[in-house]
């Protein structure tokens, strides 16, 4: 694939976008610019290779049909022209792309029953692109079922014998049915340019539809067009055209091109947003750290936002929050857990920073209900994986619990040596003062012992969530060899570790119970759960 892109403003060479990227975004505020943008991108590229989706299109009547050369609108003339059988009358694209496939499955049939005619068929009916565009969609509304009854799409509930037309449908549930369908028919190897994604859906489903949807088609390149920062940086793998203006009297526009995983500058969201979900920052760069692949992906409510260090989320949440008079929108952060009390987490909490309830961000991968979820949705015996997890990780932390300890109580001393340091003095004589007073205060053998009993007690009662809780430990995904109990296949070409990860995505990107599973897990131990519950 090969994109080279509009002319710039500022007179600098058009760039070029070569790599073999599955999700490009072009985002920009209302009145910037990035229709006519992408207008012009499709006005470069080969004709039949080009495929457009657009949710206007697919519901109201136009008299402006895509001319693409496979646009549903060219499909449906072709077809009509193909089939005596074929209705002539439908005129949104929605009912067009319905009519496409419909006269594919009839001749699909007829050929079937030409080749078997006199003969017993020594194979099934293969299935079609309807079929896959069904199983697709029930698959994220599994409370829906289909009927093919005289060429037409017959609906009803599962709790409910009542059958209805798509005309029926909800507006999002008719949305879905579109963009899938229109996917599957899209050419091989096609462009597909989305505009307006999150048109018509839910924001709790508009990931898991287009995730699945480019699942599909992974011969595709997709280019969603969109104003919605939360749509587009939700979508971790994709290039983000960010349009800034468009000049109509010399067709040129004033844009920036991010790479893959790049976060978004402040200009950016200041100049997009407006009204959204609340703000989540994180810890972490956009690119590198787990934590900026994970979260977008469990915290699907909030527009995720990494910073970098644990002071920046934390002064930026204040900062946000002491500007609520200027926005809408309300800022949360959360931060490692980094050995820190009771008291100061619940003090963190307090100003709305969140720190989950156990030691690393590796660790919440470990919690008892995750490690359940990826098992069963890989078809393994939930419970003994976890038994075999924990009896590895109990192992590991009993011969690591002497260093854990050391640790802690250097940890420790090292936060009260500077609380007393930091304090403000007068002069020489108070600060002196504090000094003097040091060994008193910190008592290292006392706060030593106090982490010893606590550590061991968890390790004889094989304490589970009190091990993840104090157990600081970087290879404990690769150790405890959680990748090899909750798979049913091993990939050689990954390391442990990245496997159980990726697995972990795999599932959050899915509307499979256990995805749900895995977030509500997590929520709960970072005690977020009852924010903006949707």
């Amino acid at each position: 694939m090969k994109l080279v892109l509009p002319k710039r403003s500022d007179g600098k060479p058009a760039e070029t976008i070569t790599d073999d990227c599955q999700q490009i975004t072009i985002i920009g505020a209302n009145g910037a610019g990035k229709s006519r943008f992408t207008a012009k991108l499709i006005s470069t590229l080969n004709q039949h290779r080009v495929f457009r989706i657009s949710p206007l299109q697919a519901f109201f009547v136009s008299d402006k049909p895509d001319k693409l050369p496979h646009s549903i609108d060219s499909q449906y003339s072709k077809a009509i022209e193909n089939s005596p059988f074929l209705r002539d009358n439908a005129r949104t694209q929605f009912d067009k792309m319905i009519e496409v496939l419909f006269h594919e499955e009839m001749q699909n049939l007829m050929n079937y029953k030409m080749k078997s005619l006199g003969k017993t068929p020594d194979h099934p009916l293969p299935p079609t692109r309807l079929d896959k565009l069904l199983t697709t969609w029930q698959e994220i509304f599994p409370d829906n079922k289909v009927l093919h009854r005289q060429g037409q799409l017959i609906f009803s509930r599962r709790k409910n014998s009542d059958e209805y037309s798509s005309a029926k449908l909800s507006q999002g549930e008719k949305a879905v049915m579109f963009y899938i369908g229109a996917a599957i028919i899209a050419p091989e190897k096609a462009t597909i340019f989305v505009d307006n994604p999150s048109e018509f859906l839910h924001p709790s489903i508009e990931h898991v539809v287009w995730d699945t949807i480019e699942s599909l088609r992974p011969d595709c390149t997709f280019v969603y067009t969109t104003h919605n920062l939360d749509f587009s940086s939700s979508l971790t793998d994709s290039t983000t055209i960010w349009v800034r203006s468009y000049n109509s009297e010399e067709e040129t526009w004033n844009y920036a091109v991010l790479p893959p995983n790049s976060k978004l500058s402040d200009e950016a969201y200041i100049s997009i947003l407006g009204e959204r979900k609340p703000v989540l920052f994180i810890e972490g760069d956009a690119t590198h750290s787990i934590d900026s692949k994970l979260y977008p992906l469990i915290f699907r409510r909030f527009a995720v936002k990494p910073l970098g260090s644990c002071d920046k989320v934390i002064e930026s949440v204040r900062s946000f929050n002491d500007l609520k008079d200027f926005h809408n929108t309300d800022a949360y952060g959360i931060v490692d857990r980094d050995r820190r009390t009771d008291e100061e987490v619940e003090s963190l909490r307090k100003r709305k920073i969140f720190v989950a309830d156990v030691a690393e961000i590796e660790n919440i991968l470990m919690l008892e209900d995750v490690i359940k979820a990826v098992a069963r949705f890989n078809g393994r015996n939930p419970n003994n994986a976890f038994e075999s997890v924990k009896n590895n990780i109990v192992s590991l932390f009993k011969s690591e619990m002497k260093a854990q300890v050391i640790e802690h109580t250097r940890h420790r001393v090292k936060r009260i040596t500077q609380t007393i340091i930091d304090h403000k003095a007068d002069d020489i004589s108070e600060i002196e003062k504090y000094l003097a007073e040091l060994p008193r205060k910190i008592e290292a053998s006392a706060i030593y012992q106090r982490y010893y009993d606590a550590f061991s007690y968890y390790a004889r009662k094989e304490e589970y969530a009190s091990i993840l809780k104090v157990f600081n430990y970087k290879q404990m995904i690769y150790k405890s060899n959680v990748s090899a109990f909750t798979e049913r296949k091993m990939r050689k070409h990954e390391g442990s570790r990245n496997r159980y990860i990726n697995n972990i995505i795999r599932i959050l990107k899915t509307n499979d119970e256990n995805a749900h599973i895995i977030r509500d897990a997590i929520e709960r131990c970072f005690k977020i759960a009852h924010i903006n519950k949707e």
